[in-house]
């Protein structure tokens, strides 16, 4: 909880001076490093925003398990709630891999049901969601969507990197490499950890069954 106090003192000819002293602790989590920097208080205008962010537990893998997993009976597991995915050894199976994902940053942007992978693409790029270029590769306009924006004369569209895509809908949701900020934020694909992402796809092939829970 934040912890505020103040103080005053009086100075001969020079009135009142107020001082305010502001500290936030941050709450504690896993691990003995976060407990550490939990223990600490910063002043608020000093914290960068990342520590404002909500830190998720790191990706746990067991090799014993993983090294079990192969293309014929993986099963992949998605939990909205949790912010998690699994790769497993079979619908009821062990989990190999357990991992921090974002997701939909809005209700129903990532479908909940069950699926399975429609294509794989190691090097896939959106073709909504990217960067507006000149011809000489610069980025003009970033950001942009192609269902909304138009290009600006002389520019062309290059679409977002999606590496190690792995498709679940033909309208777009898959999962695929993508940035962690530690909750829900992806236009509905499942996001992945960098290191994470390649051994979901070395194990999965198309047709692998996938399910997205609450």
């Amino acid at each position: 909880m934040p912890r505020v106090s103040s103080c005053f003192s009086s100075f001969a000819g020079w009135g009142v001076l107020l001082c305010l002293a502001i500290g936030m602790k941050i709450p504690a989590v896993a691990g003995p490093q976060q407990q550490a920097l939990a223990a600490k208080t910063y002043p608020i205008r000093q914290r960068p925003v990342r520590e404002l962010l909500r830190t998720q537990d790191p990706a746990i893998l067991t090799p014993r398990v993983y090294n079990s997993v192969t293309p014929e009976n993986a099963f992949i597991l998605v939990s909205l709630s949790k912010q998690r995915a699994y790769l497993m050894t079979g619908r009821d199976g062990e989990i190999a891999i357990d991992t921090p994902i974002s997701s939909g940053k809005a209700a129903g942007m990532t479908p909940k049901g069950s699926y399975t992978v429609l294509q794989k693409d190691q090097d896939h790029r959106s073709s909504v969601y990217g960067n507006f270029v000149d011809r000489k590769g610069r980025t003009v306009r970033s950001g942009v969507s192609t269902r909304i924006d138009s290009a600006p004369s002389g520019t062309r569209f290059v679409g977002a990197p999606m590496w190690y895509f792995m498709r679940f809908t033909w309208n777009g949701v898959g999962m695929h490499v993508g940035i962690l900020p530690g909750y829900a934020a992806s236009h509905g694909c499942i996001r992945l950890p960098a290191d994470i992402a390649p051994r979901f796809y070395e194990k999965v092939k198309i047709g692998t069954p996938a399910q997205i829970i609450e």
